[in-house]
């Protein structure tokens, strides 16, 4: 039996501009973070043209500390089409394909406290069995994203699977090399992209596709009505990002807004203007090729503490959130929510001049509030692969 290995890995995101907003019309402004899902397959090819009984689908999410595994026979009783679908024709796992795929899931008995990541599973199987049929493996997932935050962790991951799926499938054609991580090419992304949205609509149902699109081609977007632009950033933007830790629950929040919206609507409507603006501006300041990084820096920051102001305005901000404001402003640094609110992360502008000392002074008083931290490049590279021992 021989082996073939890839590895993949796509990044999460945020959301620097204009969340809530977008989905009453404004523009908003995404990137991805230097903070990344990664995922390994080692593919067990057989030699002899039997299949053997005992050949396994392995997964391994080693952030949750849990292994599955499936026989490939077993596999193929409960979906005997998994071997018909084609790599390079993105296909919609339909509600009984994804009932039947929760029958392998559900014979595993996942911990309740775990329970969250069933969804995430039912998506790896229907991804895998699609673009690689019934094949032997053992797929590894460890990620630096924490879940469930607002980060994108799910996109990420369906990304870094599609992406590594299908670099060991015919469909696509990736440069090996021996330097490290390698970039698809544009049509390579948009196939892997398309797979990994069928991934998120497994786990969010309708998902906007924003963040598998920001996950699998890195930088900035805009987006605004359904149409999403690339934005190639002309400055180097550092954010420490601040998880509450408090969960939210999304519909709800997204549910309020439009109910302020309709009790107050000429004062919401106003709200939303003001948005759309900061998001535009937000976007012509990162791709101006002016060399005054100071005053790009300035502001970026009266834009994000305009857009807060906004956000309360909204009823999405949390006290954990104005904790972490109040906590960053002490050391004259600009922070604001990031994704739905309500808890979740907060972004906090490093300017490029601040010292390492403040920074390790914010963070230490963050986390005596029980806050997680991580500093993150923003609108880096997006999904890449790499075929011979990277790290």
């Amino acid at each position: 039996m021989t082996m073939m290995e890839v590895r993949s890995r796509a990044p999460g995101k945020i959301i620097l501009a204009g969340e809530h907003a977008v989905v009453h019309g404004s523009a908003a402004v995404a990137a991805s973070i230097g903070i990344y899902t990664s995922v390994s397959i080692r593919l067990h090819s057989q030699l002899s043209s039997s299949v053997d009984k005992d050949d396994i689908l392995t997964l391994r999410l080693m952030d949750v500390d849990l292994e599955f595994s499936w026989p490939i026979r077993r596999i193929k009783e409960v979906l005997p089409d998994s071997a018909s679908t084609i790599a390079s024709s993105p296909a919609t796992c339909s509600p009984e394909t994804i009932k039947l795929i929760s029958v392998l899931v559900d014979e595993h008995k996942i911990p309740e406290a775990n329970i969250g990541i069933a969804s995430g599973v039912i998506a790896f199987l229907w991804l895998y069995t699609s673009i690689q049929g019934n094949k032997a493996a053992t797929v590894t997932v460890s990620s630096e994203l924490p879940l469930g935050s607002g980060l994108g962790s799910s996109a990420a991951f369906c990304v870094s699977l599609s992406g590594a799926l299908l670099a060991l499938s015919d469909s696509v054609t990736v440069e090996f090399s021996r330097e490290g991580w390698v970039a698809f090419g544009e049509k390579e992304q948009q196939l892997a992209n398309k797979w990994a949205f069928e991934g998120e609509k497994i786990i969010h149902g309708k998902p906007s596709g924003i963040d598998n699109t920001v996950s699998t081609f890195g930088n900035l977007i805009k987006f605004k009505s359904g149409a999403l632009t690339c934005i190639k950033s002309n400055m180097i933007l550092k954010m420490l990002i601040t998880n509450t830790k408090v969960g939210r629950n999304t519909k709800a929040l997204v549910a309020g807004v439009s109910e302020r919206k309709n009790r107050h609507l000429d004062a919401m409507t106003s709200v939303f203007t003001a948005v759309d603006l900061i998001s535009n501006e937000f976007a012509s300041i990162i791709q101006s090729s002016s060399d005054d990084d100071i005053e790009k820096e300035q502001r970026v920051e009266e834009l994000m503490e305009m857009n807060q102001g906004l956000l309360q305005c909204m009823g999405v901000s949390h006290t954990s959130i104005e904790t972490v404001i109040r906590t960053t402003l002490k050391y004259k640094l600009t922070s604001k929510l990031t994704g739905a609110g309500g808890g979740g992360c907060v972004l906090t502008f490093l300017p490029s001049l601040l010292s390492e000392t403040v920074i390790d002074k914010v963070i230490k008083e963050l986390e005596q509030c029980g806050f997680q931290c991580l500093i993150a490049e923003i609108g880096g590279n997006g999904l890449e692969i790499c075929f011979d021992g990277c790290s």
